[in-house]
């Protein structure tokens, strides 16, 4: 018979590799952001392809934030296994549809091909964060922190491998499109591995908590609305920025842009497993407002950065400061609205996934406004050397990049307040204690 321990490992296993996969997706699509702008959207329209590249990638965070809301809620309707394989489905098919639209004749059906592959690429990944999520905490529900934040160390390494992939393909002279075939290798993986297992319940069921006390518990604490904002934000510091970073760090560092995704990566990936003790430090509210400080201090040095050297020194901040945002926050949430259960944190992804699919097209947008506006408008791009071309993609590199600099500002002062109640409450419940001795 297999014991607990093994029969947990294999559990562990599976969802770190479905995590994984859905980092790799991430670099992939990165990887690809630019090969996309100029081989498909700028031939269907030179002035709006940053734009699109924004729209198209945007469709990504879509798909993700709308399976992991419906996901979420199901979960225990469905179970983890239905969902897990629906997600390596999704991440299959919309591969191989993107690589169609790069095969065929450009046009305007080209685009909606890519936006229906990239939507259900995030179909997939958030099938992934859907199931895993509450999976992993019912396994260890009484170290929600060190076990999302380990779990979530697997996100990185996707990324990791599928950057270092990307160099390959573009050392070796690979068509740029087998950057996608790599993702359905784990698709299949994860099919063959959830044969077979039995998923437990969540948490939430294994508690007794109906499924309406769970949706009730979320309207009853208002605290779950700041929590969602934040959530909002802490997400537009860390995705947004990893999803353009190769199409724009690589027009004004002197380097590709895909070596810093994959340097702050390997960062993530040794750091998230040492959240546990600097939580227990800091407190978890504690550690998400010093990594917005990072966050901030990072996102500024990179839109300033104009060498290797200066790229690296911000990257190292930044990374430092986004590395414990995503699965601290989807910890702190599960600590707090335990009753909430999967939903609660499903509503968590469904708003950072919203967040980028908003944020990606305004990034777009910005740079090519910038980038009209330094060519000296729309109709002069095509008249313009190469040297003054890469002058303009460098102008718009920076100005869409430094975009993003100020949000996690925005989340010092709520942080801030959060950490502060936090602590008077303790205090207040220790004195209480002694009282009562």
């Amino acid at each position: 018979m297999e014991t607990k321990n093994n029969f947990n490992t294999r559990l562990l296993f599976t969802s770190n590799l479905a995590i994984f996969t859905i980092g790799l997706g991430f670099a992939v699509r990165a990887a690809i952001a630019d090969d996309l702008r100029v081989k498909i959207f700028s031939v269907i329209d030179a002035a709006q392809s940053a734009t699109m590249v924004g729209q198209a990638l945007g469709m990504t965070f879509l798909g993700f934030a709308f399976t992991l809301l419906i996901g979420s809620s199901l979960v225990d309707i469905l179970g983890s296994k239905r969902i897990l394989v629906f997600s390596a489905l999704s991440n299959l098919l919309g591969s191989l549809l993107v690589l169609w639209a790069s095969v065929r004749p450009v046009d305007a059906t080209s685009y909606t091909i890519v936006l229906i592959g990239l939507m259900l690429t995030g179909l997939g990944w958030g099938g992934v964060e859907g199931a895993v999520n509450p999976l992993v905490v019912s396994i260890d529900p009484e170290n929600k922190i060190k076990r999302l934040n380990i779990l979530h160390a697997w996100w990185p390494a996707g990324i990791v491998f599928g950057g270092l992939f990307s160099i390959a393909v573009k050392t070796f002279g690979l068509p740029w499109q087998t950057n996608l075939v790599v993702l359905c290798l784990p698709a299949f993986a994860i099919i063959m591995l959830v044969r077979g297992q039995v998923f437990p319940v969540t948490e939430r069921v294994a508690q007794g908590v109906s499924y309406a006390d769970m949706c009730r518990e979320l309207y009853r604490r208002p605290q779950f609305l700041i929590f969602l904002c934040c959530m909002w934000l802490t997400t537009s510091s860390e995705l947004a920025p990893g999803q353009w970073v190769d199409l724009t760090l690589s027009h004004t560092v002197g380097m590709s842009g895909i070596f810093i995704l994959i340097y702050v990566s390997t960062l993530m990936f040794v750091m998230r497993h040492f959240a546990g003790p600097i939580a227990h430090r800091l407190s978890s509210i504690g550690l998400l407002w010093v990594s917005s400080l990072l966050a901030a201090i990072g996102l500024f040095a990179l839109s300033r950065a104009n060498s290797p050297v200066t790229a690296v020194l911000a990257a190292t901040i930044w990374g430092a400061g986004v590395c414990f945002m995503w699965p601290t926050m989807l910890a702190v949430v599960s600590e707090r609205f335990v009753r909430g259960g999967a939903l609660a944190m499903g509503l968590m992804g469904f708003t950072g996934g919203m967040a980028i699919q908003f944020l990606l097209p305004a990034l777009g947008k910005i740079f090519d406004d910038a980038k009209n506006l330094a060519a000296g408008g729309a109709d002069k791009l095509a008249t313009l050397s190469a040297e003054q071309s890469a002058q303009v993609i460098q102008i718009a590199s920076r100005e869409s990049f430094q975009a993003i600099a100020m949000v996690p500002l925005l989340l010092l002062p709520i942080f801030a307040a959060i950490w502060l109640h936090d602590r008077r409450q303790n205090k207040k419940n220790a004195d209480q204690s002694v009282l009562n001795t």
